[in-house]
């Protein structure tokens, strides 16, 4: 049987992250309805959008009240796989790689760096916000000991294939790939591509279109 997450297409979980955030927001504020005009007015999505969205989720608003913020936001937690722990190894250690090793926010999504892998003998023996680094010969024993899944790619454009080929071959499921480069993995290897190049060549061109 196929399940609704498998169905789900991949514009509508890029908008999810968005209504998590907003109704987080809500609960704090002790908000405990919000409609959908309401959702799609804060963030300039569709109202029939953000219904359609939701239904993928089995949640339904109450008439002429809304959704329930929190259970909402509980749902888009469970949904998103925010609200469980994913073991990570970063791979590349460098001033990315370490930024991202120190990023607390990222464990309030469910991403847990557990260790850090690179070659440079001035990084690998040290510790990254608490969190250690060692040398890459020793990633599939990291991946298998400290049972992870995922593997953060911020390495070198040139090494960027070869990287995620070892960490495939390590046992590593997911790979989140920072860098420009289109890496190419096997059936059954979930990847994500977020290159902060190709963002920042979107915001130029779209600076040089401005009348300023």
């Amino acid at each position: 049987m196929t399940s609704n997450r498998e169905l789900l297409p991949e514009p509508t979980i890029r908008r999810l992250p968005w209504y998590l955030a907003y109704v987080s927001m809500l609960r704090k504020n002790n908000v405990e309805y919000v409609s959908s005009t309401k959702i799609a007015d804060e963030l300039a999505v569709d109202s029939s959008q953000i219904a359609k969205d939701l239904s993928f989720l089995n949640i339904k608003g109450k008439t002429r009240i809304g959704y329930e913020v929190a259970s909402l936001e509980t749902a888009l937690q469970d949904f998103l796989g925010f609200g469980q722990s994913h073991n990570a190894v970063m791979v590349g250690s460098g001033s990315l790689g370490a930024a991202l090793i120190s990023d607390s926010g990222l464990q309030r999504y469910g991403l847990n760096i557990v260790a850090g892998v690179d070659i440079d003998p001035a990084i690998v023996g040290t510790k990254i916000g608490g969190i250690p680094i060692y040398h890459v010969d020793r990633l599939k024993e990291l991946v298998k000991k400290l049972n992870i899944r995922i593997g953060i790619v911020a390495v070198p454009v040139d090494s960027a294939q070869d990287v995620a080929d070892t960490m495939v071959a390590a046992g590593i499921k997911g790979i989140w790939n920072f860098t420009p480069y289109r890496i190419r993995v096997r059936d059954g290897v979930v990847i994500a591509n977020t290159s902060i190049y190709s963002h920042l060549a979107l915001m130029y061109n779209r600076l040089g279109t401005l009348n300023l």
